[in-house]
C-alpha cells in the first residue's frame, strides 16, 4: 500500500497511482491529518476520498506509532496520550474514543485501533504493561466506532519480540472479533531475525480467513519472506522515500541511480518493466535530473519503485494461486538484496 501520509503520495498524482502503478489501496496518517488540515475540514470536504481525489480504498493508521515517536513530547496514561504537536508545540489528547471520532470523520475504508506502540529496546515488563493498555484501548475503540458498515476496524497485535505476549495479544483481540488484524511494533528497530520469528509464530495463531496487515514493513525481501508467514497487507514509506533520495528498487536489486556509472547508460531502469519511467527515459537522463535537483527525477524514481512493489505483489499472488510460492520465493529473494 503506497503511503500518502498527508493525503498525498509524495510527488505523484492519484491518476498516476491508479493508471500507471495500479495501486488498489493507499494509506493516510491519522496523526498528521488531525494536525493539518484537521478531520473536521476533511469531513466537510466529503471525506478523504473526495478531498484528495482518490476513489479507491484508503487505510488510516491510528496515530499510535507517531505519538510513540514523539518521545519526550508525550505522556501516556490509562486514559490516553497527551502530546505536543511537532509543528507548533500545542498540546493535544488522543484517547481511543477520540481516535475513532477522527477516523470516522476522515472516512477511510479500513481504520486502526489506537495502540500504545512500545519502543525498541524495552524491558519485557514495560512491553507487558503496554500490551495491557493496548488491549483496553482496543475494546474502548471498538465500542466507540460508529461506522461499522462503512469502515472495517482492525485490532493491532502488540507484544514486542516476546512470543507469549504476542500470543496473549492475538487471542484477546480475536475474542473481540475484529474484521482484520494488524501486526504492530515490528518496524521499530528490532533485528530482521526477530521480525521474521514473530510473524512466523503468529501465522499459526491469527485466523486464516481474515486479513493480516504487517505495519511499516518494508524492503522487497521483507515482503517476500513475510508473505510466506501468512501476511496479506503491507505499507512502508521506503519505496518513495528512498526513490526521492536516488535509490530505486528493481527486481534485480537496489539501484543507486546517482552513481557515476550511469552517466552514459542509456538503458531504462529495468528493460523488462512496463512503467512510465522505464518506457520513456534512460538511466542517464534520470541520473542527470538528480544531479541538477530536478523534481522530475524524484517523480520518475518513485513511479518505478512503486510500480515494482505492486508488480512484485502481483507475482506473489500468482505464485500462491499456482501453488509455486516457495519456488518463486527462492528464485527472487537473494536477487532483491543486490546493490546495483
Amino acid at each position: 500500500m503506497p503511503v500518502g501520509t498527508r493525503a498525498t503520495v509524495k510527488t505523484l498524482s492519484p491518476e498516476e497511482l491508479e493508471e500507471d502503478i495500479h495501486a488498489q489501496i493507499i494509506l493516510g496518517n491519522t496523526y498528521h491529518l488531525y494536525l493539518r488540515p484537521g478531520h473536521q475540514l476533511i469531513q466537510k470536504a466529503g471525506g478523504l476520498h473526495s478531498f484528495m481525489g482518490w476513489q479507491k480504498p484508503i487505510l488510516t493508521d491510528s496515530g499510535g506509532f507517531q505519538v510513540m515517536s514523539l518521545s519526550g513530547l508525550r505522556k501516556i496514561t490509562s486514559e490516553g496520550v497527551r502530546f505536543q504537536s511537532h509543528i507548533d508545540g500545542s498540546y493535544h489528547m488522543f484517547t481511543p474514543e477520540r481516535v475513532m471520532e477522527i477516523q470516522n470523520a476522515i472516512g477511510a475504508d479500513i481504520i486502526m485501533s489506537f495502540d500504545e506502540c512500545p519502543p525498541y529496546p524495552a524491558t519485557k515488563k514495560y512491553v507487558a504493561e503496554s500490551l495491557k493498555t493496548t488491549l483496553e484501548w482496543a475494546k474502548r475503540g471498538q465500542d466507540a466506532h460508529r461506522r461499522h458498515g462503512e469502515q472495517a476496524l482492525f485490532g493491532i497485535v502488540q507484544g514486542g519480540i516476546h512470543e507469549d505476549l504476542r500470543e496473549e495479544s492475538a487471542k484477546k483481540l480475536m475474542a473481540m472479533d475484529f474484521p482484520g488484524y494488524s501486526i504492530g511494533g515490528l518496524a521499530v528497530g528490532e533485528n530482521k531475525a526477530d521480525m521474521f520469528r514473530i510473524t512466523r509464530f503468529l501465522n499459526s495463531i491469527l485466523p486464516q480467513h481474515k486479513p493480516r496487515y504487517l505495519m511499516g514493513v518494508g524492503t522487497p525481501r521483507d515482503l517476500v519472506e513475510n508473505i510466506a508467514s501468512g501476511v496479506d497487507m503491507f505499507d512502508c514509506v521506503m519505496p518513495t522515500r528512498n526513490a526521492r533520495k536516488g535509490t530505486i528498487f528493481t527486481r534485480h536489486g537496489r539501484m543507486i541511480i546517482k552513481s557515476a556509472r550511469y552517466k552514459e547508460d542509456f538503458r531504462p531502469i529495468d528493460e523488462e518493466c512496463s512503467c512510465y519511467a522505464c518506457q520513456h527515459f534512460s538511466r542517464a537522463y534520470i541520473r542527470h535530473l538528480f544531479s541538477v535537483d530536478e523534481i522530475l527525477g524524484m517523480r520518475l524514481a518513485s513511479i518505478h519503485s512503486l510500480h515494482f512493489y505492486l508488480e512484485l505483489m502481483g507475482m506473489a499472488r500468482s505464485a500462491i494461486i499456482n501453488n509455486t510460492y516457495e519456488t518463486f520465493r527462492n528464485e527472487i529473494a537473494e536477487e532483491l538484496d543486490v546493490v546495483l
